[in-house]
């Protein structure tokens, strides 16, 4: 597998960010059943399952064990898988962290924070290279206090474009037209993502805050649409149908 592959795909993630309270006494089975038959009954209209491993975490060995058994489904549903841990650290840490969610998991994709400086990305983007997987950099994201730093002026340029640049000849086009340097630009500020788009046009971008946070849906070329409470939790609940039912309206 490789991670490219998914811009090909429907151009819709699948966020799976899980909330115990709401699937019973029995969570993480009911947890695994539930992702599971999603996954299956979606896996035409995605372009991947996108992990957040905040909320496995927070389930202790077990919740890590369920994350990487549901990771595993997903490949063998021919799905492409995305970890979103948001890591970044240097040296050995970054090593163990890149092994861990793009060696372990040839041909994923893992969300990275670019605040450490390019040389801390650096075992990411060779670990993304050798296991045919891609990263996702952190520039505008979704949330409303974002442009705290990341608009902040670097030579007449918000900060998170002079990084866009940077990213984009760090990871130039290794593999056909697109690089396995990508970056995530939130869908609430869409002249971000057609700025974005612009500035870099072999760089994939990660799209999140699709449907609850109000973000729109991209259909240009090298663009994720990310969906989590609004596919996963369609209502506020766990639901197939209705979860059928929303993609089929955001493809």
């Amino acid at each position: 597998m490789d991670f490219l592959d998914a811009l090909k795909r429907p151009p819709l993630v699948l966020g799976v960010d899980p909330r115990p309270k709401l699937h019973g006494r029995e969570a993480l089975a009911h947890i695994r059943r539930y992702t599971l038959d999603l996954m299956e009954a979606l896996a035409g209209k995605l372009a991947a399952v996108k992990f957040q491993l905040a909320f496995f975490e927070a389930l202790g060995p077990k919740g890590m064990e369920l994350l990487f058994e549901l990771a595993s489904g997903a490949r063998v549903m021919g799905l492409p898988v995305i970890f979103d841990g948001k890591r970044g650290d240097v040296g050995s840490t970054a090593e163990a962290y890149a092994r861990t969610y793009l060696e372990a998991f040839p041909g994923s994709a893992l969300t990275v924070n670019p605040y450490l400086g390019l040389d801390a990305l650096m075992p990411f983007v060779e670990a993304a290279d050798r296991a045919r997987g891609a990263l996702f950099v952190l520039l505008k994201t979704s949330n409303p206090g974002s442009g705290f730093l990341q608009d902040l002026p670097v030579d007449g340029r918000p900060l998170w474009e002079y990084l866009l640049e940077a990213l984009a000849a760090l990871g130039k086009a290794r593999e056909g037209s697109w690089s396995r340097v990508g970056g995530v630009v939130g869908g609430t500020y869409p002249d971000a993502v057609r700025r974005a788009r612009a500035l870099a046009p072999a760089f994939p971008l990660l799209v999140p805050g699709l449907g609850a946070q109000g973000g729109g849906f991209f259909r240009e070329e090298g663009v994720l649409n990310a969906a989590s409470r609004a596919l996963y939790y369609p209502g506020g609940r766990p639901d197939l149908e209705a979860a059928l039912k929303a993609a089929e309206a955001f493809v």
